[in-house]
């Protein structure tokens, strides 16, 4: 493995420096992606093998994989089905030797950002490598957030959970009550412990946050339904 670069220069829009992985079985193809980043100033590792690629905890770190499309053994699209299950935010950008119409419609659809023929400049490079940097960054994000939420839910009781797809739905307290034949100061007292359990600032915060877990799926539906 070879590791170029350190600091994403100032004319660069994301905050920190990127980190990309290059998986190319040709080595003058690696040094010339490697120099091309560099310039950039961004950070690089470069494996010759998707094998190599994965067998280095590294691959948990970076931003975006450049990988050709064909490679001995392990190929690009098996990169990318594997990684759409261990690492599903990292965005990929394939480049190839080949015009492989079918290969790149099947990497397109399976999330990768581009697909790029060789030889490929840095006019055309670059520019695919921040989005793809800055989706894996976003799609990073989110899932943290989604799990941090999840914990959070988990600690919500069955009652609770009843009132809080019943009020992200937006019945007011007293019809809830009524659905639910209990007191409206019942309600209000698990509609409270929803708000702390759920770290919720506002009702327009507690709505957001159950959008974000799905509140809005069948179960949530189905959970609100039965409780009329």
């Amino acid at each position: 493995m070879q590791r170029v670069g350190n600091e994403l220069n100032a004319e660069a829009h994301l905050s920190a420096p990127i980190k990309i992985a290059i998986v190319d079985d040709e080595a003058s193809m690696r040094r010339a992606l490697a120099r091309l980043l560099k310039s950039a100033g961004i950070e690089a590792f470069t494996f010759s093998s998707a094998r190599e690629f994965f067998d280095d905890p590294i691959h948990q770190q970076v931003d975006c994989a450049v990988t050709d499309m064909r490679m001995p053994g392990f190929d690009g699209l098996e990169l990318q089905e594997q990684l759409s299950r261990t690492l599903p935010h990292l965005s990929l950008v394939f480049i190839t030797g080949h015009g492989d119409i079918q290969g790149s419609v099947k990497a397109m659809k399976g999330g990768a950002v581009d697909f790029l023929e060789k030889p490929v400049d840095g006019k055309t490079l670059l520019p695919a490598i921040r989005r793809a940097a800055e989706r894996s960054r976003a799609l990073k994000a989110s899932h943290k957030e989604r799990m941090a939420l999840e914990r959070r839910y988990a600690d919500v009781t069955p009652r609770e959970r009843e009132v809080f797809a019943l009020v992200t739905s937006g019945l007011p307290n007293k019809q809830i009550a009524a659905d639910l034949g209990v007191s409206e100061r019942t309600i209000k007292v698990h509609r409270a412990r929803v708000m702390e359990k759920m770290g919720a600032k506002s009702l327009a915060d507690l709505v957001r946050k159950a959008e974000r877990l799905g509140a809005w799926s069948a179960d949530y539906l189905k959970t609100a339904s039965a409780a009329r």
